[in-house]
């Protein structure tokens, strides 16, 4: 038997393409169309109704970047079309192979009842099933013309300040036509089987099987009169679609979705018309699908919909409790996880799962991730404080050098709580339910013979439309087809219970999921990363402050709905493509500009809570929102700050080489001509820092022009070249007043500047570094380096609620590959008796290198990356004014490196006030590494306090908790602030203290009732 599947593949494209597709809708009549541009942003419905269309035509210009045009459309059906099925075809000028990444419709009723969105893939819609003939056609279309922006290349199109005003699209047809049903039909059947026969093997007798019926039945259809031959040419199919699936074929449960950035290659008020869009597009499937079941994420889109678009909400919320909408995920957003907060990731499960419990009285188990750039190793303790119980991504399956070894695994957490977990074999979270998807998932899949089931979640996302009847039909064929997996559409619930009840065993994968990709969102957009970090440090203050003055002044009202809606701006901007720096100009505009608002308020929020604290008079109270004890100044608490009785004044003194050497007793800091820290001397230890030889605080600048992902990508090979920056325009000893000293280094290079203060404090152990500079780079990687005599085997990096531990070598493709990885407020490096931290302030990326010195000692290098310059997909990412404040903590344990890192995010503040009554903290532990991370009343409004607090070092910790009011209970909660079911039981003592005993890395939520 000769191979002629080739000749038959290249017959079945070309008569798909050329003669039957087309042949679906017959008969056109052209529609009349009406135009009108609206000005500026999109406006509300009934102002686009009402608005007065001027005459248009298939074939004109349209749609400005990021501009509105609305399109009336009117036409009759005709007479002669009674009883035929009747769609009208609305082709805006689509590029098919690109849903979601171009112009896009909404289609309205005269009444302004949404209908059904309009994208490459989905350009019809029904008027009649059948029609009667004669109907009169009203319709409206909001076309929203957003340009492509996909080819990588750098562009100003990006921001409405910069785009062109020239139409960008075309519009390609209006028409009424007849809907052939058994044309469809037939283009579904060869489309399924066609797609199938290609991913069997050359061996495989259904394959030939499949391509012989197909040859039948592309003889019978007579390319002159298609729909009168289809019903023919799809008996010839009949028999190939009855066979039934081999008993162990693979089983995959489709789930409809569309993954829909909240910001991205557009901003985020395009989002809210995406969703309302695809929103529609799946209640009118679900309409003519019954079995069709769509899973939704992000509370936030929901509630885009339910404040901008009510009338689509209302039917969203009728879907969801006939079961077929879906929410999934518990979270506010699809965050990023790698840079998020502890306290910040609470709060997305806390207003995610409210959301939806509030609105659908739902209660989500599935955390549903597809397309975070990588998964925190906290991540399975949270999802199980959060009350869910599975966790789902796919990105993992992009990694450049190692595949993940499982599908289906149980995933470990930093504190030892496991999360049953799954990725997708189909690798990817859009796909159209094809043969060779199928082929690849069923092929893929790495628990054969111990489990049989994968998910595939099926739809085009980013608002290109959503799952399609195409995709719900395919599904039917391939329910049960020989050579096919066997795909049943379901709910993520229902494939969860399954694939768990089959595996429990299933292999156990501890710590973070790190994506051997997209490192560079770690760093670009510094300001946008600024903006997320200080947000988090004065949401903490803004609750702590206000909490105690609800507790202690009377009066004082704990403001609730301000500091939610603030959680909720917040937690939106942590979506995983708007913190990690990978979204246009105008995203990152307008999150700065939101940035700016949010402190204003939090800063207005503090103030008035310490002042309502302070009380009268003229004394200078000091305020502490740190989680540690500032001298005189308690933990969460405001006194009078008293200098250290024990610290000792600042020197400062010139050397000979026209350096300087700073000393507080505590540490020797010598800064040479260069303005480079050639010595950090740990006094108590006798123990240098800073390796022989080398600096520390050395600015170092890399070429950066990844191979592809420009925002989200640094390859290894920027390493290939450095410049040091070691050139110095002046070195200057600029304060000196015995609490203080500061030294003032300014450099230039290329287009850019740079000022650094170097700040020793009296009582410190630690060399403060505020770094401004004027960056005007491109394509450049700006590092600081700080070369630490240290042999370090590991590095110690903060994340949410702990620390992870990295190898510092590359024993392994596995290691090597963690060549920039990402740190919190601190990353820490030890060998046994004595270590070093790095803290910052608003720095995520960083790397850790060791090298063998010609003395025999190990130099480990920390490094924290600063700022890039990528031009995609905004040109002009970073360029402008930054201020970088981070810190050297030499001999620093993991314990001193939390603390010192606290200090640094959260720095005293002073009020004016009554000196003689400090304020006593609201809430206090006796250990430093159980850490209070969060203090706040609790969201049900009923004046009980809420504390959150965490095991920091990695170990067992006891603690004695007190309060700072009368405590009449004590419960456990999870993070909804529900009380556990498993939790243990804790006893006020008779002093009103409670004994707490935590395990490594416990995250504890306790609720005190609040007695008078």
């Amino acid at each position: 038997m000769h191979d002629d599947r080739s000749i038959v593949e290249h017959r079945l494209r070309r008569v798909l393409k050329d003669r039957i597709q087309p042949a679906v809708h017959s008969t056109p009549v052209p529609l009349t169309i009406e135009r009108w541009e609206a000005p500026g942003e999109p406006v509300p419905v009934a102002e686009g109704l009402a608005a007065t269309y001027v005459p248009a035509a298939a074939g004109d210009p349209w749609g400005p970047a990021w501009g509105t045009t609305w399109f009336k459309v009117t036409g009759r059906v005709p007479a002669e079309w009674r009883g035929r099925t009747v769609e009208a075809v609305i082709d805006l000028g689509f590029d098919r192979q690109m849903p979601g990444f171009q112009c896009e419709g909404l289609i309205y009723r005269q009444d302004g009842e949404a209908v059904k969105a309009l994208n490459p893939r989905n350009d019809w819609v029904r008027i009649g099933e059948p029609a009667v003939g004669g109907e009169e056609i009203l319709l409206y279309v909001e076309a929203s013309s957003n340009p492509v922006l996909v080819d990588h290349a750098p562009t100003y199109e990006g921001d409405r300040l910069t785009a062109g005003d020239e139409p960008l699209y075309r519009v390609e047809r209006m028409d009424l036509t007849v809907f052939e049903t058994e044309v469809w039909e037939l283009v579904q059947d060869l489309e399924v089987l066609g797609s199938l026969m290609t991913e069997l093997s050359q061996g495989d007798a259904r394959r030939w099987e499949i391509l012989r019926a197909i040859e039948r039945c592309l003889d019978a259809v007579d390319l002159t009169d298609v729909p009168g031959t289809a019903a023919a040419a799809r008996a010839e199919l009949a028999g190939v679609l009855a066979s039934p699936a081999n008993a162990s074929a693979h089983r995959i449960s489709a789930i409809g979705h569309a993954h829909i950035d909240s910001a991205w290659l557009w901003p985020l008020r395009e989002t809210v018309r995406k969703v309302a869009r695809t929103s529609s597009n799946m209640v009118n499937l679900m309409d003519d699908h019954p079995e069709f079941v769509f899973a939704m994420s992000q509370a936030q889109q929901l509630a885009w919909i339910k404040e901008h678009r009510p009338e689509v909400f209302a039917k969203v919320k009728k879907k969801i409790a006939d079961g077929q909408f879906v929410p999934v995920g518990g979270m506010w957003v699809e965050s990023d996880t790698n840079m998020v907060g502890g306290e910040a990731m609470a709060r997305q499960f806390l207003y995610g799962k409210k959301f939806f419990m509030d609105e659908f009285g739902i209660e989500t188990n599935e955390v549903w991730l597809p397309d975070s750039f990588g998964y925190t190793a906290a991540m399975p303790q949270l999802v199980k404080l959060s009350g869910s119980k599975y966790f789902l991504t796919q990105k993992i399956s992009w990694s450049q050098v190692n595949k993940f070894p499982h599908h289906t695994f149980w995933w470990e957490g930093i504190d030892g709580t496991r999360v049953f977990t799954h990725f997708p074999p189909v690798d990817t979270y859009n796909s159209d339910l094809g043969g060779e998807q199928m082929a690849h998932a069923a092929r893929n899949y790495q628990e054969k013979g111990r489990g049989s089931r994968s998910m595939a979640p099926f739809g085009w996302g980013d608002g290109g439309g959503g799952p399609t009847r195409e995709m719900l039909v395919r599904a039917e064929r391939l329910r049960d087809l020989e050579g096919s997996p066997k795909v049943t559409v379901e709910k993520p619930s229902a494939f969860f219970a399954k694939a768990e009840a089959e595996y429990p065993d299933a292999p156990v994968w501890a710590g973070e999921l790190y994506l051997e990709l997209h490192r560079g969102t770690y760093t670009s957009q510094a300001k946008t990363k600024q903006g997320n970090r200080h947000s988090e440090s004065l949401l903490r203050e803004a609750e702590l402050w206000s909490a105690t003055a609800a507790v202690r002044v009377a009066g004082f009202g704990y403001p609730y709905d301000d500091l939610e809606r603030i959680w909720k701006t917040v937690l939106l901007h942590q979506f995983h493509d708007i913190l990690p720096g990978s979204s246009i100009a105008w995203v990152h505009r307008e999150t700065r500009e939101t940035y700016a608002r949010v402190r204003a308020e939090l800063e207005a929020i503090t103030a008035a809570a310490q002042t309502a604290l302070a009380g009268e008079g003229s004394d200078t109270l000091t305020f502490n929102a740190a989680p540690h004890a500032r001298g005189s100044v308690p933990a969460g608490g405001a006194a009078v700050a008293d200098p250290s009785p024990t610290a000792d004044t600042v020197t400062a003194s010139t050397r000979t080489d026209g350096g300087f050497d700073l000393d507080n007793g505590l540490l020797r800091i010598t800064v040479d001509a260069r303005g480079l820290v050639v010595s950090a001397y740990d006094v108590a230890a006798r123990r240098e820092a800073v390796a022989p030889g080398l600096a520390a605080n050395l600015l170092q600048i890399h070429p950066d022009f990844p191979n592809m992902w420009d925002a989200w990508d640094i390859d290894e090979f920027y390493r290939h070249k450095v410049t040091d920056l070691v050139d110095v325009d002046t070195l200057a000893l600029t304060e000196s007043t015995g609490d203080h000293a500061v030294l003032t280094v300014a450099r230039s290079f290329g287009g850019s500047t740079v000022v650094q203060r170097l700040t020793l404090r009296s009582g410190a152990k630690a060399l403060d570094i505020e770094t401004d500079v004027e960056w005007h780079e491109t394509e450049k990687f700006l590092k600081a380096a700080f070369p630490l005599d240290v042999k370090a085997d590991r590095s110690a990096a903060e994340t949410q609620f702990g620390h992870v531990f990295r190898a510092t070598h590359t024993n392994t493709s596995w290691e090597a590959a963690k060549f920039e990885i990402c740190a919190h407020r601190w990353i820490q490096v030890e060998e046994s008796g004595w270590g070093a931290a790095v803290v910052n302030d608003s720095t995520y990326g960083h790397d850790v290198t060791r090298d063998m010195r010609e003395d025999g000692g190990q130099t480990t290098t920390v490094r924290l990356s600063l700022l890039r310059a990528p031009r995609y997909p905004d040109p002009e990412t970073d360029q402008g004014s930054h201020r970088l404040r981070f810190a050297l903590a030499p001999g620093a344990t993991v314990t001193d490196a939390v603390r010192e890192s606290h200090w640094i995010n959260l720095p005293e503040r002073t009020v004016p006030g009554d000196g003689s009554s400090p304020v006593a903290p609201l809430v206090s532990v006796d250990n430093d590494r159980i850490v209070v991370e969060a203090v706040k009343l609790a969201e049900d409004r009923g004046g009980d306090v809420v504390v959150r607090i965490y095991e920091s070092g990695g170990g067992r910790g006891t603690a004695t908790l007190g309060a700072g009011f009368p405590i009449t209970s004590v419960v456990e909660t999870d993070l909804l602030e529900r009380p556990l079911a498993d939790a243990a039981a804790y006893v006020l003592t008779d002093d009103g203290t409670v004994e707490l005993s935590l395990r490594p890395f416990q995250i504890l939520t306790l609720r005190l009732g609040a007695g008078g």
